[in-house]
């Protein structure tokens, strides 16, 4: 009994290690202020760029930027937080069965 949680155990590592390196390639965007900041991030909640319209730059308000970049980013993160659960959540329901 306890050899077959070990391997459950290992095999659940394995999916998780899977997952892990399948969301660092899925990209999910958050958006402020339609579109003037645009936040992209991966399924692992790394932001890997930052859009800001020529538009909102070009309005020299360097309080609003930093407002719209701080939501943008939250929207961006959340969206992330949502793909990475619904993996982790497919992982665990796999393996323990009644989750």
């Amino acid at each position: 009994m306890f050899g077959n949680m070990m391997g459950k155990l290992q095999e659940m590592q394995q999916k998780t290690e899977a997952i892990k390196q399948r969301l660092d390639t899925i990209s999910v965007q958050g958006e402020a202020e339609d579109g003037l900041v645009k936040v992209t991030a991966t399924g692992n909640r790394k932001v890997t760029a930052i859009q800001i319209s020529e538009e909102l730059i070009q309005s020299n308000d360097k309080e609003q930027v930093e407002e719209l970049c701080i939501l943008a980013v939250n929207r961006a993160l959340e969206q992330a937080e949502k793909v990475y659960e619904a993996e982790m959540k497919d992982v665990a329901k796999g393996m323990l069965p009644g989750m």
